[in-house]
């Protein structure tokens, strides 16, 4: 059996982190209305009796990850979410999101990263950020649509990433503000053969990049990070010029489509379709990348690599009993050197199921176990908080 490298995980304590992580199963819970003479009060169950307790765990003990694979050896690490409101009087705002999660390995790889979504004066502003750095090596499949996942190289780098976007409600619905992004790749170490050499593809000698652009929104969504109605999208262009110290020059439009159907009861369809285009000198750390944690689940994160992504997916989300729930989906996406060579017989396949816990009932947020897979062997197992899209 073929795995990708990066998803070569062993089920070594994963039953263990299930139970650990299910602690902290429900959180953040609103407060049982106060009894009245003529109400007599409503009998708690034992299980919502220990989920009850588990909540104020949640909010300051950080979740323990572990995991194995060959080229990193053991993962351990830990994640932590919250969502919160910054002002009491703010009674209008959506929650606001913060999240961290850092992670070593036996083999010395790094990854840290800080994520925040801040929504503020009655959802009139959002700003969002990303903050990581990460050093372990990346596998390359080649550049286009045509590889082989039998055939791959190793590639060593370091990574310092900065993001921030802020919006501004300038309609109802309708949000616009700047973007920027500021990276640093360093300490590039390819194979001595690699195709990165051969055909001195951008990017092999790592460097700074500093980009600029603008980001405008449409969100009518009921939640931020568990929607069961309303549709979001959102474009961002980034430029990332020579005068802002940028080794490479290139222009990054990454354009993302969502809508959400509830047909009944607590049942939620939901439906994503996303495009990145790239042009100019574009290193290849930069291109657009299919896979990851979110599309493409069971794709390694840049396996399928070019100048444009398209890609979209369908999922399924039904509640299973009390804080439990399940979904399926299945997805769709390439990417090429351009618009023009598309064609419908180069499309890649995605599909999978999940399992979802409530560790936020105030704000009906999930920690997802998600299992995705693609034809010739493809998969990846992934945690994470919130839904994939």
């Amino acid at each position: 059996m073929i795995y990708t490298p990066s998803y070569q995980y062993r089920p070594i304590l994963f039953i263990l982190l299930l139970l650990c992580i299910y602690f902290p199963a429900r959180a953040q819970t609103d407060s049982i209305s106060p009894k009245t003479d003529s109400v007599p009060p409503k009998k708690v169950s034992k299980f919502d009796k220990f989920n009850k307790k588990a909540e104020a765990l949640f909010k300051i003990i950080p979740v323990p990850l572990y995991s194995y694979t060959t080229e990193a050896g053991h993962i351990v690490g830990l994640a932590k979410y919250n969502l919160l409101h910054f002002s009491k009087k703010d009674t209008i705002s959506k929650p606001s999101k913060l999240s961290e999660v850092f992670t070593v390995s036996s083999n010395g790889r790094i990854n840290a990263s800080v994520s925040t979504e801040m929504v503020l004066k009655e959802n009139k502003y959002v700003i969002m950020s990303y903050v990581n750095y990460k050093k372990q090596p990346e596998y390359l499949y080649g550049i286009g649509n045509d590889i082989s996942e039998d055939v791959f190289e190793e590639v060593q780098y370091s990574r310092f990433q900065f993001s921030a976007t802020g919006l501004r409600q300038w309609f109802k619905n309708f949000y616009a503000g700047p973007a920027i992004t500021i990276s640093d790749y360093f300490s590039v170490q390819p194979d001595s053969n690699s195709f990165l050499i051969r055909d001195n593809v951008p990017g092999l000698e790592g460097g700074f990049s500093f980009g600029v652009g603008i980001s405008t929104a449409f969100d009518n969504r009921d939640s931020r990070y568990n929607p069961s109605k309303g549709a979001y999208a959102i474009s961002t262009v980034l430029y990332h010029p020579a005068f802002l110290g940028s080794a490479y020059q290139y222009t990054r439009l990454d354009i993302d489509l969502r809508k959400y159907f509830n047909p009944w009861l607590k049942h939620v369809i939901a439906i994503q379709a996303t495009t990145t285009f790239t042009h100019g000198d574009v290193p290849f750390y930069e291109l657009a990348e299919m896979g990851g944690d979110s599309k493409m689940r069971g794709y390694y994160m840049g396996a399928y690599r070019d100048n444009v992504l398209v890609d979209g997916q369908l999922e399924y989300r039904a509640p299973i009993w009390n804080i439990f729930g399940a979904t399926a989906w299945v997805g769709t996406g390439r990417v090429a050197d351009s618009y023009s060579d598309l064609s419908l017989d180069g499309f890649h396949l995605s599909y999978g199921l999940g399992i979802r816990i409530r560790v936020d009932s105030k704000n009906n947020t999930n920690l997802r176990f998600d299992m995705g897979f693609g034809p010739g062997n493809w998969r990846g197992f992934y945690i994470n908080f919130a839904e994939a899209f």
